[in-house]
């Protein structure tokens, strides 16, 4: 079993505790991370949730998160949720004094798990009960009553691999070429992976629709995407060579995915980076 990992953080920006460890190995490709939070102070912070290649499942044990589309929009307040593969920022801000469990999926292992189309998560939070199938009902529950941090991850590992395993799988095309993407961060040509697979572009990208959410061709950018925003928050980086690293044609092509994804500039973005790799306006 791997190490819990801990990150603690104390500043103006506010005060929180990040728990986070990798999941049983069987759930690799399904799930990447489990993290526990707990924050408290005064007012909460800010956060910028930026498009990802995760479905972020979210148990409450705290106050409700309010989530909106702008910093100032109306919000709406939810417990535990599920999110889906977006192609647009969230503000997200606990209501006080906040403690959850997040799940990070794989839109291959959400497909698996909540039995859903996944187009009807995309761009999508959803209340955790609207999304879950019958049978799990009391997995909040379960999870909330279990004693700290190592005992919720290891009840989250029980939970998953029971659902999966009698999960009905993803057709083999779409769990190639999600895997190809994966694997390359994006940078896999999307002709390329159709002509590999001896489908049209509009055939992938309709059972993309079903079992991940998003067409092909934007999940690789996001992902690239999402690589750059992790390249960002290392020490020194230089935008042109994030870019390059990221496979993007040029620099402008990087301030674009950002303007679109993030609202703002490469440079302005990663001031706002903090230690556990969140954004804090």
């Amino acid at each position: 079993m791997s190490a819990l990992r801990v990150l603690r953080h104390e500043s103006e920006l506010g005060r929180w505790k990040l728990v986070s460890r990798a999941p049983d190995p069987r759930l690799r490709g399904y799930v990447g991370d489990y993290q526990g939070y707990a924050e408290s102070g005064s007012p909460a912070p800010l956060r910028l949730q930026v498009p990802t290649p995760w479905l972020p499942l979210i148990v409450n044990f705290g106050s409700r998160w309010n989530v909106a589309a702008s910093t100032d929009g109306p919000h709406v307040a939810f417990d535990s949720f599920v999110a889906g593969l977006g192609e647009r920022s969230s503000y997200v801000a606990a209501a006080g004094a906040a403690s959850c469990v997040q799940v990070n999926l794989t839109p291959i292992g959400a497909h698996m798990f909540f039995g859903l189309p996944m187009h009807e998560l995309a761009n999508e939070v959803v209340p955790l009960e609207a999304a879950l199938p019958r049978d799990l009902g009391g997995v909040a529950e379960q999870i909330e009553d279990a004693r700290g941090w190592e005992e919720r991850f290891a009840v989250l590992d029980t939970i998953l691999l029971s659902r999966l395993a009698d999960a009905r799988r993803p057709s083999d095309d779409v769990t190639w070429a999600w895997r190809l993407l994966d694997e390359t961060r994006g940078k896999a040509p999307i002709a390329w992976i159709c002509d590999r697979l001896g489908r049209s572009r509009r055939h992938l990208s309709a059972r993309f629709r079903e079992q991940v959410g998003l067409p092909p061709k934007t999940v690789a950018r996001i992902m690239r995407f999402d690589r750059a925003v992790s390249l960002l928050g290392r020490p020194g980086a230089r935008l042109a060579d994030v870019a390059f690293e990221c496979g993007y044609y040029d620099q402008p092509h990087l301030n674009r995915d950002f303007r679109e994804f993030a609202g703002t500039s490469p440079a302005a973005f990663a001031q706002r980076i903090t230690p556990d790799g969140g954004v804090v306006l």
